[in-house]
C-alpha cells in the first residue's frame, strides 16, 4: 500500500509532467525577419531558428528548384511566381516585423528534415499569422500528416479568400495542393 506522502508525490510527479508538456506547446519569442510568405525567422533557444508556418504555402521568392517545380506544374512562369511570392512576403512583412513578439504553437512534429521549426504563429493581437495569410490570398492551404491541428479552420480561411478574389486569387492562382502534384 502506498502511504499518503507517497501518493501525493507521484501526483505530484505525474501533474509536473503533464504541466511541462503544456508548456512546451507553446513557446513566446521575438521575430527577427521574414523569410518568404510561409516562413519567418525569429528567437528560439537564444539562437536564431527558421519557422516554416504549418498549414500553408506561398510562392517562392526566388530562382530555386521549388519555383521552378511550381512553373512546370501550373500555368505560370518561373517571373510571375517569383512575383506572387514577393507579394505573399510584403504583406507578411505588414503583418509582423523584426522585433515583433510571437507566439509559436507547434503539432505533432516540432522540426521538418532541413532543421526548421513548424509551427502555428500567434501575432501580438491574438490572431493566428498562418490564418491571416491564407485568409488574405497569399498563400494555399497545404496540410502534410500528421501536423494537421488546424485544417479545417485554414480550408476555410482559403475558400474566402478564393470566392472573394482576395491577393493571389486576383490572378486566379491555383491551389498548392494541385500544382504540386
Amino acid at each position: 500500500m502506498y502511504t499518503t506522502t507517497r501518493k501525493l508525490l507521484i501526483l505530484f510527479v505525474v501533474l509536473s509532467l503533464f504541466l511541462s508538456t503544456v508548456t512546451h506547446a507553446q513557446q513566446r519569442t521575438t521575430v527577427t525577419r521574414v523569410i518568404e510568405g510561409d516562413t519567418i525567422q525569429a528567437l528560439y533557444g537564444g539562437v536564431e531558428k527558421r519557422i516554416r508556418l504549418l498549414g500553408i504555402d506561398a510562392p517562392e521568392t526566388r530562382v530555386n528548384r521549388q519555383a521552378k517545380k511550381d512553373e512546370n506544374m501550373s500555368e505560370y512562369n518561373i517571373k510571375t511566381i517569383i512575383e506572387m511570392g514577393k507579394q505573399s512576403k510584403a504583406y507578411v512583412n505588414g503583418l509582423v516585423k523584426r522585433g515583433d513578439l510571437i507566439t509559436i504553437e507547434f503539432d505533432v512534429q516540432k522540426w521538418d528534415k532541413y532543421g526548421r521549426l513548424l509551427g502555428y504563429v500567434y501575432l501580438s493581437n491574438g490572431k493566428m499569422l498562418n490564418e491571416e495569410i491564407v485568409k488574405a490570398g497569399f498563400a494555399s492551404i497545404m496540410t502534410v500528416p500528421p501536423n494537421v491541428k488546424y485544417k479545417n479552420r485554414l480550408s476555410r480561411a482559403y475558400q474566402e479568400a478564393e470566392e472573394d478574389k482576395r491577393g493571389l486569387w486576383k490572378l486566379n492562382v491555383p491551389d498548392a495542393n494541385t500544382r504540386l502534384k
